[in-house]
């Protein structure tokens, strides 16, 4: 059992003013740095001193990774941009609700005030086992404490364990996905684009981490093509609590529609895997139907189909389901926009 400190441990801190100072300072110091962006992930790693790193680069006084503006027929977000920028921007709401909707669906509002879209989007996995310092394969240890008799593990994985079974957390990544958004990640090397749905990586990847960023390397922005603008979008976040909680199940769904047909689809859900999963095999099997009951309950069947719960959250079989019948059908207890 880890014991908990509660108090940060000591390290050097650095506030780089411009992107190329952080990457130097980055490759200067390599696994030894610890990049914060709003810093709530990171202030718990620090104050249980589960993480101890040497240095820590700051990243908030770099502009330039700030903020949103139109790019071509979509939009560039940058990395350090607040949730609660996200939230308010004319154009997310204009154009990309399902974005707007994921991102105020993240925290309170004190929390989206500092958290960053960057940080949500990249933040580590919240098992408890992990959290409190346990050497589970995760932390590099032999064993999987969320997968034992007697764990408890009504918040993790239904599809995709592979040794680990924590599950992706964010409430922002769905939507990114459904929108074919592509990450720009910098390192003193240069850059490299990343679709949204590659830049997440499971345990039989990577068990040590969540997103595809290497040592030295940067999210920087996000960049939102106009192919879904003004589509049908539908987002829907089940939690214990209203605020400040992360996702049980939660998914974000972008739909073109003919009339009463679907013509095409992307379908997204969360918190069930390592990763974000797209339902490529529900989005096939929508197009060209028409938007209706029967065409829900089918889809909610195929979306659940491979499902294996662990001993405490079967539960989230029937939730998915549900989840994306709705997504489906539009309305509901979630939210629908046409933007």
């Amino acid at each position: 059992m880890a014991v908990i400190h509660d108090m940060m441990p000591a390290f050097e801190l650095f506030q780089p003013a411009s992107l190329d100072d952080a990457l130097g300072l980055l490759d200067r110091h390599g696994a030894d740095a610890w990049v914060m962006a709003g810093g709530l992930d990171s202030f718990d790693w620090l104050k249980d001193r589960i993480r101890k790193p040497a240095v820590v680069v700051e990243l908030g006084a770099i502009e330039g990774l700030r903020g949103v503006k139109a790019s071509g027929d979509g939009i560039e977000i940058g990395a350090m941009t607040t949730l609660t920028e996200v939230v308010t921007n004319p154009l997310v709401r204009e154009k990309f609700g399902v974005l707007f909707q994921g991102a105020e669906a993240a925290a309170s509002p004190q929390i989206r005030n500092q958290g960053t879209i960057g940080g949500n989007l990249s933040q580590d996995a919240r098992c408890w086992y992990y959290r409190a310092g346990w050497s589970c394969y995760r932390a590099g240890g032999n064993v999987c404490y969320a997968d034992t008799p007697t764990a408890v593990n009504r918040e993790h994985a239904i599809f995709g364990a592979d040794r680990c079974v924590a599950v992706n957390p964010s409430d922002t990544a769905p939507a990114m996905i459904a929108l074919d958004a592509k990450m720009v990640i910098r390192s003193s090397k240069g850059e490299r684009i990343v679709d949204a749905q590659d830049y997440f990586v499971g345990p039989g990847t990577d068990i040590t981490r969540l997103t595809t960023l290497q040592p030295g390397e940067l999210l920087t922005a996000i960049r939102i093509p106009g192919t879904w603008a003004g589509a049908e979008f539908y987002t829907e976040k089940v939690a214990d609590r209203k605020v400040w909680d992360f996702p049980l199940v939660n998914i974000a769904s972008a739909m073109k529609v003919n009339g009463s047909t679907i013509e095409r689809a992307r379908i997204v859900v969360n918190a069930v895997a390592a990763q974000p999963m797209r339902l490529e095999a529900v989005e096939q099997f929508v197009a060209g139907k028409p938007r209706n009951e029967e065409t829900a309950n089918a889809a909610g069947e195929l979306a659940v189909r491979g499902a294996v719960p662990l001993a405490h959250n079967a539960y989230k079989i029937p939730l998915m389901r549900n989840l994306v019948k709705r997504a489906i059908r539009g309305g509901d207890n979630g939210w629908a926009s046409t933007s």
